[in-house]
């Protein structure tokens, strides 16, 4: 048989395979370098805010995302139970991202706007008085900490760095922005402003606690926006507008 000889000699098979992993590996990235993009455009995504960024980095501090997956499979039992299938785009801001298998829990890729604050701060604090078969860590002392982002600007020049889009404005407004989010018109910041800065932001007293910014209030007001940025009843993927 015409194998035999590929068979019989180690040094021409290893040249083989060398070859054939070669071809293929030319074939997926060579592709890569005609387009501009490898991330389709998909109007509505945004960068974090500045309190939703400093809740997305005390969920990733406290390791929610190794219970919790962000991304939503294209197979019909995923979207029936969580909704559209994972955009590349709405993850383009995450660094890192939460895509993950692990599903202790649900995966929360769509929850923003699922559940109300109180039903969030509920949860958290005390997942089994909301969720009875749940084996969550209770989460209390995140209502006990009082959050300051001092740095909000620079933390948000830095991300810009790395590729970001925010602009001098968002940088300047940073710290503004985060207590105006947090607290809203009891902030006395302009809550208007901070809209147009970021569409769609959850703007209120998340925990119930006016009286100061709480760890609470960040990751709160980071799980309200998952999700909710792009408006599925128009969104078509390119290749089908294409069509």
């Amino acid at each position: 048989m015409k194998h035999e000889i590929f068979e019989k000699n180690t040094i021409l098979l290893a040249i083989a395979i060398l070859l054939t992993v070669a071809i293929g590996g030319l074939v997926q990235i060579v592709p890569l370098y005609t387009i501009d993009s490898t991330i389709e455009k998909v109007d509505g995504v945004r960068p974090y805010s500045p309190l939703e960024l400093a809740g997305r980095n005390i969920y990733v501090r406290e390791g929610c995302y190794l219970c919790h997956s962000q991304q939503i499979r294209p197979f019909r039992d995923e979207v029936e139970r969580y909704g559209h299938y994972s955009l590349a785009a709405e993850s383009m801001y995450d660094h890192p991202f939460q895509w993950g298998s692990k599903r202790t829990g649900p995966d929360l890729a769509r929850v923003g706007g699922k559940y109300s604050n109180a039903w969030h701060t509920a949860h958290l604090i005390d997942p089994r008085a909301v969720v009875p078969e749940s084996v969550m860590p209770m989460y209390g002392f995140l209502a006990k900490n009082e959050l300051t982002f001092n740095d909000a600007g620079a933390h948000l020049a830095t991300l810009r760095a790395a590729g970001d889009p925010y602009t001098d404005e968002q940088i300047a407004q940073a710290a503004a922005d985060f207590t105006t989010q947090a607290l809203g018109e009891a902030s006395g910041g302009d809550v208007d402003a901070l809209m147009a800065r970021y569409p769609k932001a959850v703007v209120g007293d998340f925990d119930g606690d006016p009286s100061k910014v709480s760890e609470l209030d960040a990751v709160i007001a980071y799980l309200q926006m998952l999700g909710t940025l792009v408006d599925f009843t128009t969104y078509k993927p390119e290749g089908e507008m294409a069509r």
